[in-house]
Formats: C-alpha cells, sequence, structure tokens
C-alpha cells in the first residue's frame, strides 16, 4: 500500500533538501578555498629536463652539485642537505661554517636516493650533466630543477637556482655585486691586464692546460685578460706532457693549481715544477708563476669561489680593492 505524502511530511521533505543543497554548496566552497592556496603557492619553472612544478617558497631544499650549494647560500638559503665537497670531510673551508648542520648526501655523481627521500625534501636542484640518469627518481621524491651542465659560465646555472627558489631578484643583486667588484678591479689594474696569462693544474699522474671554457678561463674573459694561447677560448682543457712545457714561455703570468685528494696530485705537481724545463722557463725566473687554490679556482666553481678568486687576483695584480 502506497500512502500519500501529509503536509507536514511534505515540508520535512523540503527542509532536507534545501539542508542537503546547503551543504553541496558549502562543501564545493570550502574545496574551492583549500584548493586556491596550493594553485596560489606553486610556480612552474623551465629547465634543463623541461617543467617543474615548484613550491612558491620552499623550505626543505636539496642541494646536488658543489657550484648550486655556493648559490643558495649566497641567496641566504640553507639546504637541508647537500652532495659532499670535492675537498674536507665533507665541505670546502670556504663555505664549512655555512654548512653545519647540512645533511651529507654523498658524492655530486651518485647521490644518496634513500637518504634524501628520507628527509622530506619540498625542491631538489640538480645537473643533467651530473644526475640527468637520475631525473626520473628525484622528480618522484620531490619537485626537481635541473641545470645543464658544470662548464663555462657559471652565472647562467646562478640564475636558474635563483629562479627556483623565487629569490630571482636578490639573485640579480648578488651577479651585479660581483660584476661591480670585477669592473673595479679590471680599471685598477688596467695594463697589467694586457700580460699574457696560462692556466695549469696537476692532477694524479696528469697535468693539463686549462682554457677559456672553464671557471677560471670564464672569469678572465669578463676581465679581459689576454691569455698565451689565444685560441684556447674555444676550449675547456687539455693534458699535456712535459715536453710541451715550453709553451708556457709565450706567458707572462702562469697560475697553476693542484687537485689532491691521496697525495698523488701533490707529487705530480713537485715532479713537474721540479724538472728542468719548468725551472728554465722565462716566466718561472721572473717569478710571475703564482700556485692557487685548486678549489676556489675550479673545482667548487660558484658565487662565493668566484669572489675568493677576485681576492687572490686583487693581491697578485697588488691592486687595492
Amino acid at each position: 500500500m502506497v500512502f500519500g505524502r501529509t503536509g507536514s511530511t511534505r515540508r520535512a521533505a523540503a527542509l532536507l533538501a534545501v539542508i542537503v543543497l546547503a551543504c553541496v554548496v558549502l562543501s564545493a566552497c570550502g574545496s574551492a578555498k583549500s584548493a586556491a592556496p596550493a594553485e596560489e603557492g606553486t610556480r612552474t619553472i623551465k629547465h634543463a629536463m623541461g617543467e617543474s612544478v615548484v613550491p612558491a617558497h620552499p623550505q626543505r631544499v636539496v642541494i646536488l652539485t658543489n657550484e648550486g650549494t655556493e648559490a643558495l647560500l649566497a641567496l641566504g638559503v640553507k639546504p637541508i642537505a647537500a652532495v659532499d665537497s670535492f675537498y674536507g670531510n665533507p665541505w670546502y673551508e670556504h663555505i664549512a661554517a655555512d654548512m653545519a648542520g647540512v645533511k651529507n648526501i654523498g658524492g655530486e655523481s651518485q647521490p644518496n636516493l634513500e637518504i634524501i627521500a628520507s628527509l622530506k625534501p619540498d625542491l631538489i636542484l640538480g645537473n643533467k650533466m651530473r644526475q640527468e640518469k637520475l631525473y626520473e627518481q628525484l622528480k618522484a621524491i620531490a619537485p626537481t630543477v635541473f641545470t645543464e651542465t658544470l662548464r663555462g659560465e657559471w652565472k647562467s646555472n646562478f640564475q636558474v637556482y635563483a629562479d627556483a627558489l623565487n629569490l630571482k631578484e636578490k639573485g640579480e643583486q648578488v651577479v651585479a655585486a660581483f660584476d661591480k667588484r670585477m669592473d673595479d678591479f679590471k680599471s685598477k689594474a688596467g695594463d697589467k691586464l694586457n700580460e699574457k696569462v696560462a692556466v695549469v693544474r696537476f692532477m694524479g699522474g696528469k697535468t693539463r692546460f686549462y682554457y677559456g671554457n672553464m671557471f677560471s678561463g670564464v672569469i678572465f674573459n669578463q676581465l679581459g685578460v689576454k691569455r698565451s694561447d689565444p685560441q684556447s677560448d674555444s676550449k675547456a682543457f687539455e693534458d699535456i706532457t712535459k715536453e710541451r712545457l715550453p709553451e708556457l714561455g709565450a706567458a707572462d703570468i702562469v697560475f697553476y693549481f693542484t687537485y689532491d685528494l691521496d697525495g698523488k696530485g701533490k707529487k705530480q705537481e713537485e715532479e713537474w715544477i721540479n724538472d728542468p724545463l719548468w725551472k728554465n722557463l722565462k716566466v718561472v725566473q721572473n717569478n710571475k708563476v703564482y700556485a692557487v687554490n685548486d678549489a676556489t679556482w675550479n673545482t667548487s666553481g660558484g658565487v662565493k669561489a668566484a669572489n675568493l678568486m677576485l681576492d687572490d687576483l686583487y693581491k697578485i695584480y697588488k691592486v687595492a680593492p
């Protein structure tokens, strides 16, 4: 038997329908409000591996390159984790104080993914040249942004890191401050920069000429320093034998640095600089050969190292800062 609805029953049903509708509307509004901050709280960054949606203001950043570590520190951002420096235990001396408490996650070529995941980062910054094969695994852990290479113009990588951190304006200020120092040195050094420069690196079992497409070379290029090899700007480096030492005879100044982790690099340096071919070079006899720091002139490759290299140049060229 089907009973008809009484007036009170119909009124109750209508009231229930209104309440349900109100709940649906409120729920939809609530969902829209909760979604809005997520949309407003992200940014899309173009980088070497494509595009990534990153937090507008990342708080837990992992960095996978030495020069990237310096970029973060220069921007006032302390990473929660970083790959170890090529020297130090585990950080370069010139950044060690700023890196207290930062988790070491292994080397650039093989960072520890398990540790990275356990730290729950909200942004990972890396490099295609070093970690391209790990990109898919990294971006499964957190939004990941990669720079292209670790050779050549360091400023382009710095700008990517600054943009990913939503600190583009501050990044521009850091670079502008460095460029201002470079211009100051260049104007004060004057004709001294016409002296031809050569750069040598000693390593375990090998010696290299370093050219314009490496960290120190990029800085020399910006200063307008002349090179003893006019073709060197198109190259990064090349291994040499002792028989090529006489080529340094075209240099007015020689800078050399030594990559040494186990004593082999230092052994290579001592063997070469004590060789008659080296000692008979005019630049050596003129006391125009300078041993400089491998970390800050080459290996670290970041903005802090660039400023420290410039500090050295002020002293070597006897220019007051």
